[in-house]
């Protein structure tokens, strides 16, 4: 039998996970989205919560800005603990492993997510918080 997996306890995120599943990944369409499966460092149970990405070759680049907020996203705690991650585009579905961007490719990486995402811009500016950029290379 699979595991259980529990999807972001955040209702806004909750609901666009269900309508992205239902949809086959065109809950925003003209918005790239991709769904993230981590696994809770405390709890250890899988969590998934869905995050705007851009393409950096074959690579998926994601941010955990939080919003804006002073403290990382849960998710970005949990591939810190176990960088092994599953990940779904659209209807595909593939094991992965995550990284935070190398400091010599942050500065591109993250004019990437603002130019996919110009909000992230504003976020930036809100916190002190050193936002990570997080690299997704496929292994399966």
């Amino acid at each position: 039998m699979a595991e259980e997996v529990f999807d972001s306890p955040d209702p806004w995120v909750a609901r666009h996970i269900r309508h992205y599943v239902e949809t086959g990944g065109e809950a925003r369409p003209g918005v790239p989205d991709l769904l993230l499966t981590t696994r809770g460092r405390r709890s250890g149970r899988l969590r998934r919560t869905v995050l705007v990405y851009a393409r950096d070759g074959d690579r998926y680049v994601v941010t955990a800005s939080n919003r804006g907020a002073d403290e990382h996203p849960a998710w970005y705690l949990n591939l810190a603990c176990d960088p092994r991650v599953v990940v779904q585009v659209g209807t595909e579905t593939f094991a992965a492993h995550a990284r935070t961007a190398a400091s010599e490719d942050k500065p591109r990486l993250w004019r990437l997510m603002v130019e996919t995402m110009p909000v992230y811009r504003e976020y930036r500016e809100m916190t002190d918080r050193d936002i990570p950029v997080v690299v997704i290379e496929r292994t399966g």
